[in-house]
């Protein structure tokens, strides 16, 4: 599979030619649910908490005396059965940790790589670089290459604070190094714009069996 390479100005320059086992491979759909379930448990912060009757404010002595009202005994005016009382079976906090084996997180990546090429979603920039961080400069590069209205998924092939600061005001455009980027980087966009040097970090990141 090949595919063409732009200049930041639109224009053709080359072509570059991707590595069949990680942009033409048959998507797993089951390993990219997987990977994004998994990345999105894991992001919760499982702080979630209920007061039980040990934690709410007050109820320290008995409300009246065991016997000779005609109601029922009480021990606290925090009872889960009283106004103001404590919940039973509240949340609790507790972590969400859901851990894939370093295989599958890249067949889904590879995954999702290969849908989007075959998906004609992947644009491949020889280089790209930025004098001045400014976010028109940016703006006009995703013009000239007419994806200005997508949402779009920029992998370096390393960081480059210039071009992170130029776009990071954009809100349709996420900006990452190639080899940071999880699998819900790369399907939660329309186009993957991706320099050249960011295609074989990936490749040499992916070329896991």
């Amino acid at each position: 599979m090949e595919l063409q390479v732009f200049k930041q100005d639109g224009s053709k320059v080359s072509k570059v030619k991707l590595n069949e086992f990680v942009f033409g491979i048959e998507p797993h759909d089951d390993a990219v649910f997987r990977a994004v379930q998994s990345e999105l448990t894991n992001s919760r912060q499982g702080t979630h908490a209920a007061k039980n009757r040990s934690k709410v404010r007050g109820g320290g002595r008995k409300p009246f005396k065991q016997k000779g009202r005609g109601v029922a005994r009480a021990g606290s005016t925090r009872s889960p059965l009283w106004k103001g009382g404590g919940t039973v079976f509240g949340p609790e906090p507790h972590g969400y940790s859901y851990k894939l084996p370093k295989k599958m997180k890249c067949l889904a990546r590879r995954s999702v790589l290969s849908h989007k090429a075959k998906s004609d979603a992947v644009i491949v920039i020889d280089e790209l670089n930025i004098s001045v961080p400014k976010t028109k400069e940016f703006s006009k590069i995703l013009s000239d290459l007419n994806i200005s209205e997508k949402k779009v998924a920029v992998l370096l092939g390393e960081g480059k604070d210039l071009v992170f600061l130029a776009g990071r005001n954009l809100p349709n455009v996420a900006i990452l190094e190639a080899a940071h980027a999880s699998t819900y980087d790369l399907i939660d966009c329309d186009v993957i714009l991706i320099e050249k040097s960011g295609v074989e970090a990936l490749t040499e990141q992916l070329m896991v069996k």
